[in-house]
């Protein structure tokens, strides 16, 4: 049962982060427009069970009135919303403000901020001067941290569980910069995919280009060649070509069923899961997509 969409409003951003696993960056494309905001919100309507509607990216500020517009379209509608940023905008609090005060009329119910070294430095003031404007005009808000990747021996479990924390998921941009010198593990110890609900998913997150992503890079369908609302209503995911091994074995299953040839470790089940489906990109385009979240144009 869907609860939550989240609206990729762009992959572009000012940032080129290491961490990130959509590959966002100043030269990267797909932007909503207003129409197709329309048209997703419409059919979000007919699911039935969304409560909150999110915009972020990239960076939704950089299409800050098409951002705004949305959040209204929305609210309009019965969603609480919300917004993700990196606060590149907020100079002081006196820009802050002006920049947070049209969300504050809107009624978001959430801003959430990016508050960690892969954004700024901590010499950077930018995130705390954001998290205090918010706080200050009653908006709800709260900090986003990630660490780079650690060895953490205590996050390991007997299921299955991570040797790596920090919080960075090691996919797209983050497999290139992140994983060197990171232990690595049998691939057949990663039986299960320990990030998403595959089988009954609580969120999705929408692009310009129409995929429905279950997790980054990995979609339902394309809401602009099948209605979002038929894509998540028909959605199975032990049918899934891609979902159903995952469910059934984890990416060591992915990897087996599709015989895509093995490194000798991986970091995390992200990291193993990633290299799979970038194996198979050509051979499942409908599903694996957009190429843009891969690294590739």
């Amino acid at each position: 049962m869907l609860t939550g969409a989240h609206f990729l409003l762009s992959y572009k951003c000012d940032s080129e982060c290491d961490h990130c696993f959509l590959y966002s960056g100043p030269r990267a494309k797909g932007t909503f427009t207003l129409a197709q905001i329309r048209k997703a919100l419409g059919e979000l309507v007919k699911i039935g069970t969304i409560e909150w509607v999110y915009f972020e990216g990239g960076e939704p500020f950089l299409f800050y009135p098409i951002m705004l517009e949305g959040i209204r379209l929305a609210r309009d509608k019965g969603f609480k919303t919300g917004v993700v940023t990196n606060s590149y905008f907020a100079t002081d609090e006196g820009d802050a403000e002006l920049w947070l005060g049209p969300l504050k009329d809107l009624g978001l119910s959430n801003l959430s901020v990016s508050d960690d070294p892969f954004h700024f430095d901590e010499k950077d003031a930018r995130p705390k001067t954001i998290l205090s404007a918010a706080r200050r005009l009653g908006i709800p808000t709260g900090p986003i941290c990630i660490e780079r990747p650690r060895v953490d021996a205590e996050a390991r479990k007997a299921d299955g569980g991570e040797v790596v924390g920090g919080g960075a998921l090691l996919k797209g941009r983050a497999v290139d910069k992140l994983v060197e010198g990171l232990p690595r593990r049998d691939p057949d110890e990663f039986r299960r995919c320990p990030e998403e609900d595959l089988r009954a998913p609580k969120r999705v997150h929408l692009d310009a280009y129409g995929h429905v992503h279950l997790c980054q890079g990995l979609t339902m369908g394309n809401m602009w060649a099948t209605p979002l609302s038929e894509i998540v209503r028909s959605y199975r995911g032990e049918d899934h070509p891609i979902c159903g091994p995952l469910l059934d074995g984890g990416p060591a299953l992915l990897a087996q069923r599709y015989q895509v040839p093995l490194e000798e470790g991986y970091v995390t089940a992200c990291h193993f899961c990633y290299k799979v489906r970038l194996a198979l990109l050509d051979r499942f385009p409908q599903y694996l997509a957009p190429r843009q979240v891969y690294g590739l144009e």
